[in-house]
């Protein structure tokens, strides 16, 4: 048996993963984050995604011990114009090396189609890559609305339809988490401590041209924090908001577009209260936490689709 090897150097996560046309086997190893602090410098990815590579190749390379037969890797964030981040060339130097060394093809995606495909393979809904849908990338760096429709060339074409216009949702969960000393990234901290409040909070959101402004968010946080407000309630309005934007802003874009399928992907949207606000809602499909956060298992399934 044989299959299809990606790789994915996010700003926190170094992965490498194998589809073999039934199941997707994957190693991945998140970055050190020096407690307290809210990120990590790109230099000091490079680093860290150069040291990773090594072991976590032998441990996936011991697990499926049979062929490749081409390569994939994220090299840049996104597919806009002028999308770049250091980190991503360590994934394509690898791939590039294997492909070039095994003489089979290389296959270039960008970071946030492999983590659209990543969550239509979790939520068994592959067969939307032919079709046309919306996908919403909620993340550390990216709280992005975007059309997919099939691409001969790409698997899937994406264009931006909405975003934030300044701060992102997984930023603002960061900041205010590690504000309540949870360590960083901070999602699944917040998540607890949200799951301990008795409270829920309806939010009326306001967008401008479909985009959404969260800063706003952040204030409002770091007010309830100071005015007393107990961390298990300002972890709850903060997921509460966040949820309640990215419901408006999917609304906003299916009344504009028409009516059509919603996939959810990136780490914030594993997010249990997040997807329980949002599910019953729509047509909305989201990824199981493994396959929402960053992970090279989107890209190595891509590979397999554009091998064809």
């Amino acid at each position: 048996m044989s299959g299809y090897l990606g790789f994915d150097t996010s700003n926190y996560t170094t992965s490498v993963a194998f589809y073999n046309g039934s199941e997707i086997i994957q190693q991945k190893r998140l970055l050190p984050v020096k407690e307290g602090e809210r990120g990590i410098r790109q230099s000091d990815a490079v680093f860290h995604h150069t040291k990773a590579y090594p072991e976590l190749l032998e441990k996936l390379m011991a697990e499926i011990n049979c062929g490749i037969k081409a390569v994939g890797a994220s090299t840049r964030p996104t597919t806009q114009e002028g999308s770049y981040m250091p980190c991503f060339l360590v994934g394509e130097g690898v791939a590039r090396g294997i492909a070039a060394a095994m003489g089979i093809k290389l296959h270039s995606f960008s970071h946030q189609q492999g983590h659209i495909a990543a969550a239509l393979y979790s939520a068994g809904k592959t067969e939307l890559v032919n079709d046309r849908f919306l996908a919403f990338h909620v993340s550390g760096g990216t709280t992005d609305l975007v059309l997919c429709e099939p691409c001969s060339e790409k698997v899937i074409k994406t264009t931006l339809y909405a975003s934030s216009s300044d701060l992102k949702a997984g930023q603002a969960i960061d900041r205010i988490g590690v504000k309540m000393g949870v360590s960083f990234p901070a999602g699944k901290g917040v998540e607890e401590l949200a799951l301990a409040s008795s409270r829920a909070f309806k939010n009326k959101v306001k967008l401008k041209d479909g985009f959404c402004s969260l800063s706003g968010l952040e204030n409002k946080c770091l007010k309830m924090l100071s005015d007393g407000e107990s961390h298990e309630d300002t972890a709850r309005f903060l997921l509460d908001y966040v949820a309640d934007v990215v419901l408006a802003m999917t609304e906003n874009a299916l009344s504009a577009l028409g009516e059509m399928p919603v996939v959810y992907a990136g780490g914030v949207m594993s997010d249990v209260i997040i997807c329980e606000k949002i599910q019953p809602k729509l047509e909305a499909y989201f990824a199981e936490p493994d396959f929402s956060c960053d992970n090279a298992a989107g890209i190595a399934y891509l590979t397999s689709v554009i091998e064809g």
